[in-house]
């Protein structure tokens, strides 16, 4: 399916790991109106068949206030597949939880942490959670407790790398400061509609973490938000005969070697499409074509 990826390409770091250098996000297996659980263990086979090795995602993942509903379908759809599963990272997330009508609350405090990490450990049946991200920042706890808590889960074990989402240049510095050694990766929205903030990115670069991009094909499909860029990525889509989509992940990889997009995918076809955008090289001209800047 598609040209061989080069070995060089196909890996990026994740802390101490290396991991494919696109992830699946595992949210849309069950958090969508139409979900198919058959047709998500085959999008999930499919990604592994294709180089997938990094999987996220987060204990709220609904569709409804039961938590835990896509752990389970993610660690149950990877352990139906006959291959080696031994490099593969399982990411969960903790901090929202869910009520009544499918409601997102936040709960950021060190003793809700501490019990979601031990709970998403006995869902996925792990020794320790291969990284553990704090979900969003609580407006309601200092930040400092949150990330007291994540370095406490790594002191005690339950995790073996942690990281932060949706945080700003102030809230990642603090986070750093706290969480030391064991933090190695920040998951915040990037996407051609929304690129990385120049500094969250350079302070990524500059202490060695990874930059996961969540809902990096958003606005794919809205050419008038997206404008110019949604036409330049058209246009080198048409040029190289491939996806927009494909693109749009390229680019991402080209902005710096540090971003891994982690695009959601329920059906095979997709995840197969997105895991071919390593080996799509974009060269300055494209680069220039499409905006290869940060803000």
């Amino acid at each position: 399916m598609g040209e061989p990826i080069p070995a060089e390409l196909a890996l990026r770091p994740l802390g101490d790991l290396q991991v494919s250098a696109i992830g699946m996000g595992a949210m849309t297996l069950t958090q969508v109106p139409d979900a198919d659980t058959a047709r998500g263990v085959r999008a999930v086979h499919a990604a592994l068949d294709a180089g997938v090795t990094l999987f996220d995602t987060a204990d709220s993942y609904g569709p409804t206030e039961e938590m835990g509903v896509n752990e389970r379908a993610l660690i149950a759809a990877l352990r139906t597949h006959p291959g080696d599963l031994s490099r593969v990272v399982v990411a969960t997330k903790g901090g929202h939880t869910r009520g009544p009508n499918a409601t997102w609350w936040i709960d950021g405090s060190p003793a809700h942490l501490a019990r979601a990490a031990r709970a998403s450990l006995r869902r996925l049946g792990l020794d320790a959670l291969p990284l553990y991200q704090h979900h969003r920042p609580d407006p309601r706890v200092p930040f400092a407790d949150s990330m007291g808590a994540l370095r406490a889960l790594v002191d005690d074990g339950i995790a073996q790398r942690v990281g932060v989402s949706n945080v700003d240049s102030a809230q990642l510095s603090e986070a750093i400061e706290i969480v030391g050694p064991a933090l190695v990766s920040v998951q915040n929205e990037l996407s051609p509609l929304a690129p990385p903030a120049a500094d969250v990115l350079r302070q990524c670069e500059a202490h060695g973490l990874t930059l996961l991009a969540w809902g990096p094909l958003g606005g794919m499909r809205e050419a008038k938000a997206l404008g110019d860029r949604a036409r330049a990525i058209a246009a080198v889509a048409r040029a190289r005969a491939v996806s927009p989509q494909r693109i749009a992940l390229a680019w991402l990889l080209r902005l710096s070697p540090v971003i891994i997009p982690i695009p959601g995918a329920s059906r095979p076809e997709s995840i197969v499409d997105s895991a071919a955008a390593a080996g799509v090289v974009l060269d300055d001209d494209e680069m220039r074509v499409l905006g290869g800047a940060v803000q």
